[in-house]
C-alpha cells in the first residue's frame, strides 16, 4: 500500500490566492466553529472591510490579522485546563496514522538515534539532555484521541508516552512561564501556551498503537495533545524550550492562528 498522499491544501501556494475568502477560509471556519461573538466579530470585521478597497491587499490583510489575533486572545481566555477531550475505543484506532507535514513523505529525514538526545533549554533548572532509553524508562500514559487537521480531515489515534507536565516538573521547568517551544529535527518549530502543555492529555508520544512510532510519523519523539489542532503537534522533537518569549511557528508565519485550540 502506497503511503504517498495527495498534495496538501495546507501548504503554501506559489503565489497569492486572488480570492480573499479562499485565502482566509481557515480563519472564517475557526470563527464559525467557535460560534463565539459570531455577530460582533464577523459583522464588525465586515463593516470595517466595507471601508476598504477589496483590491488593497495590505489593508485587507491588516484587518483580517487583527480579527485573527482577537480570536486567539478569546480562545486563550476561555481555555479550560481541566476539561478533558473525548476519548475513543481501541477498535476505532486508524493504523498506521496519517502522515502530515509541510513536505512529502519521500522527503522525511530519519533520525539517527544512535547519538540522539533530547536537549532542554530556557527556564529549566536541570538542562541535562535525555537519552531515548531514559525517556522510555519514564511512566507511560496512553491517549486514544482524535487528531483534527485544519485542512478538514481527522482520524482517531492511540498514542502513549510520558505525561508532559510530569516531565517538565521532573526537570525543574518554570511552570509559570508562558510558552513551551518544540524544535524538530526537520527544523519545524512549534510553540504552545503553558496551560495547554500542562493539560492532563498532553504527552510526549513515543509509541503508536503500542509500538514505537516509526520514521514517517515522528520517531523517536513527538508531541501529542488533545487540545490543539494537528499542526500544533510537532514531530521528530530534538529540543524543548520553556520561555516567556513567543516565537512564531512554521504555520503561524504563514498567517495561521497561534493558539489553534479545540
Amino acid at each position: 500500500m502506497s503511503l504517498k498522499r495527495p498534495m496538501s491544501l495546507f501548504r503554501p501556494r506559489r503565489g497569492p490566492d486572488p480570492s480573499i475568502l479562499a485565502e482566509h477560509r481557515a480563519l472564517i471556519e475557526e470563527i464559525d466553529r467557535r460560534k463565539l461573538l459570531r455577530g460582533a466579530v464577523s459583522l464588525g470585521a465586515l463593516s470595517m472591510l466595507t471601508g476598504c478597497n477589496i483590491a488593497e491587499q495590505p489593508q485587507v490583510q491588516s484587518v483580517l490579522r487583527a480579527v485573527s489575533s482577537f480570536n486567539d486572545r478569546v480562545q486563550e481566555a476561555i481555555f479550560d485546563p481541566n476539561k478533558l477531550a473525548p476519548t475513543y475505543s481501541v477498535d476505532q484506532v486508524v493504523k498506521p496514522p496519517r502522515f502530515n507535514a509541510y513536505y512529502e513523505i519521500e522527503n522525511v529525514r530519519p533520525v539517527d538515534v544512535s547519538g540522539w538526545k533530547l536537549e532542554l533549554a530556557g527556564l529549566v533548572a536541570d538542562k541535562r539532555p535525555w537519552t531515548l532509553d531514559q525517556i522510555y524508562a519514564l511512566p507511560e500514559q496512553e491517549e486514544i484521541i482524535k487528531h483534527i487537521c485544519v485542512e478538514g480531515w481527522d482520524y482517531i489515534g492511540q498514542w502513549s508516552g510520558p505525561n508532559l507536565r510530569q516531565f517538565l516538573t521532573r526537570v525543574g521547568a518554570d511552570l509559570s512561564a508562558k510558552y513551551v517551544a518544540f524544535h524538530g529535527n526537520d527544523d519545524y518549530l512549534e510553540v504552545i501556551d503553558m496551560p495547554s502543555a500542562l493539560h492532563p492529555q498532553t504527552i510526549l508520544a513515543t509509541k503508536y498503537a503500542g509500538e514505537p512510532i516509526t520514521d514517517p510519523f515522528g520517531y523517536p519523539l513527538r508531541l501529542r495533545t488533545a487540545v490543539k489542532l494537528g499542526f500544533k503537534n510537532p514531530k521528530w522533537i530534538r529540543a524543548i524550550e520553556v520561555t516567556n518569549v513567543y516565537q512564531e511557528g512554521f504555520w503561524e508565519k504563514q498567517g495561521f492562528n497561534w493558539f489553534s485550540g479545540l
